[in-house]
């Protein structure tokens, strides 16, 4: 197997992450298909049993969403997120309706170790200008595509924004780390939009994180290939169709 590392185009190798979604709805662990709150699969009546599951088994970091923050504009499940941050000893990264200053603090007084901003960072650069200079090094702008425009309210509201153009605004105002998930793949076990990501990678001077689509190791391999620092799974796990101890070791030793 040859070396499986993401990059920045570039700008210095570094060691791919594969990191584990929790979205929580309902108080459960669940994933949608492609951002479609009607089409609801629960793998999980306690998110904190699935949190620490994942952490078991080798996972550098989790990745977990307030789905119902995230649609009613305000975080809904910051009592679960503090409960998971203190069940495992990885870092936390978390989003879902932190659309102000205070959310963002709460999120982080839970206990989170990234906060992710999606519908703020569409809608208000100077949050997230403040928020940065804040938080340096601890805010994520977490942007969703559909057919190459940013969607928002929890994948419910198209805008017309390019991804592109947005996260190079946002770069400039100081995030140091892009997410991307392409709505059309996410929970779909479609593949990812790699030429996407390697777009990206190529015209932003921060880490890339991928989401969305991921099916096997291969195409983990190929977002590691394209310069992703790393890339969120979901349904690949849940359905066993990623190994995640194997996978995280597969890279380890590269």
């Amino acid at each position: 197997m040859g070396p499986l590392r993401g990059g920045r185009g570039g700008r210095g190798p570094l060691t791919f992450e594969i990191i584990p979604a929790v979205d929580i709805r309902g108080g459960r662990a669940v994933r949608l298909l492609r951002g479609n709150y009607a089409a609801e699969t629960v793998y999980g009546d306690d998110p904190v049993a699935v949190a620490k599951r994942w952490a078991a088994l080798g996972a550098p970091r989790l990745h977990v969403v307030d789905l119902d923050g995230a649609r009613a504009g305000a975080p809904v499940h910051l009592d679960v997120v503090g409960r998971i941050c203190r069940a495992v000893s990885i870092p936390v990264e978390v989003s879902g309706g932190l659309r102000s200053l205070d959310s963002i603090a709460a999120a982080f007084a839970a206990g989170a170790d990234r906060v992710q901003l999606g519908s703020a960072a569409v809608r208000n650069p100077e949050l997230v200008a403040e928020a940065v200079r804040r938080w340096p090094a601890r805010i994520v702008a977490a942007l969703d595509a559909r057919s190459g425009r940013v969607a928002v309210d929890g994948w419910q509201t198209e805008t017309e924004s390019a991804i592109g153009e947005l996260a190079e605004r946002l770069v400039a105002l100081g995030v140091p780390r892009i997410m991307v998930t392409d709505i059309d793949r996410d929970g779909a076990l479609a593949g990812p939009n790699v030429d996407l990501y390697r777009e990206l990678v190529r015209r932003l001077p921060v880490p890339v994180v991928a989401s969305g689509g991921v099916r096997s190791l291969s195409d983990l391999c190929a977002l590691a290939e394209a310069g992703c620092e790393g890339a969120v799974v979901g349904k690949a796990l849940y359905e066993g169709l990623l190994d995640l101890r194997e996978a995280v070791e597969a890279f380890s030793r590269c």
